[in-house]
């Protein structure tokens, strides 16, 4: 039987605010699980247009009309205006989320600061941003966090350590192929399998409809995972786009995708048999700078 997890990343304010009602509403509809993880400090979204000199970068700005899909204010945020607190403006939202039944987690505390300066970071910042990361989450929802997924599947050698030092039981900061445990010690992780829609959309001028019929064609590929990590995003399927992904995911019910958690898939996996894989940094296909790949140890 295929399994489909769906991962929902919030980056901004905007994404907090309109679409994840949005995407709740839909879930909740069709009765479909799936695990939201939230920014939940300042939204400083303007910041990242320092990556304009990465490679890739202004295509993929140009290819998913980040201007329309997320809003000039927020491209303002942290720049010409100030960046907005996201647990303290949105927290209405992130808990009817958790009270409708979904599982809820950590994304990032600031997504830009993390997604642009984990890499090369020490020690000590990594702990402060995860640490300022928990202490948000519990004040919003009133329980310590359990999941995190990191910005931009960004990464460096602190943090799976960290990540089971402060309670964190799964982890989807990577981009893989199947569960592992990390090369060294840290939280079980569940990698995003399939690509994002803002990697394919655009690319030799995909259209939407078009690019959520290649996630669903990639799903179900003999060769690949019995079972996927999608990751969708709140301020692209839950915005302009949410008509297109409720039928992405009618096809994968029509096909007899069973919907989880991330909680649920690590339930369910034996510790005894899981893999170790490496973390490595890599590039990924539609998308900028490089990422936390999974690589298998020879």
């Amino acid at each position: 039987m295929r399994g489909i997890t769906l991962k929902v990343d919030v980056d901004t304010l905007r994404g907090t605010r309109e679409g994840v009602p949005r995407l709740a509403s839909l879930l909740a509809r069709l009765q479909i699980p799936a695990t939201f993880l939230f920014s939940v400090g300042p939204d400083h979204t303007g910041r990242a247009l320092r990556r304009v000199f990465r490679p890739g970068f202004l295509s993929k700005v140009r290819r998913t009309s980040v201007a329309s899909n997320y809003g000039l204010r927020t491209l303002l945020y942290g720049t010409l205006l100030p960046g907005p607190d996201i647990g303290r403006l949105c927290r209405a939202q992130m808990l009817a989320v958790a009270d409708r039944g979904f599982e809820v987690g950590v994304h990032a505390y600031d997504h830009v600061e993390w997604q642009d300066g984990v890499r090369q970071a020490s020690f000590a910042w990594t702990c402060e941003q995860l640490q300022s990361a928990c202490e948000a989450f519990e004040r919003i929802f009133g329980f310590a966090p359990r999941i995190h997924g990191a910005a931009g599947w960004q990464l460096n050698e602190h943090v799976p350590a960290l990540e089971a030092a402060l309670g964190f039981e799964v982890a989807s900061d990577t981009r893989g192929f199947e569960p592992f445990q990390p090369a060294g010690g840290g939280t079980l992780q569940l990698p995003t399998t399939l690509p994002t829609l803002d990697e394919i959309v655009g690319v030799n001028g995909m259209q939407v409809d078009t690019a959520m019929h290649r996630i669903f064609q990639l799903s179900c590929a003999l060769e690949g995972p019995r079972h996927h990590v999608f990751t969708l995003h709140a301020e692209l399927e839950g915005g302009a786009y949410l008509g297109q992904f409720e039928a992405l995911l009618r096809a994968w019910r029509e096909a007899g995708f069973v919907f989880c958690t991330l909680s649920d898939v690590a339930r369910d996996l034996d510790p005894a048999t899981l893999p170790t894989s490496r973390i490595r940094s890599g590039s990924v296909e539609g998308r900028s700078g490089l990422l936390a790949l999974q690589t298998r140890i020879a």
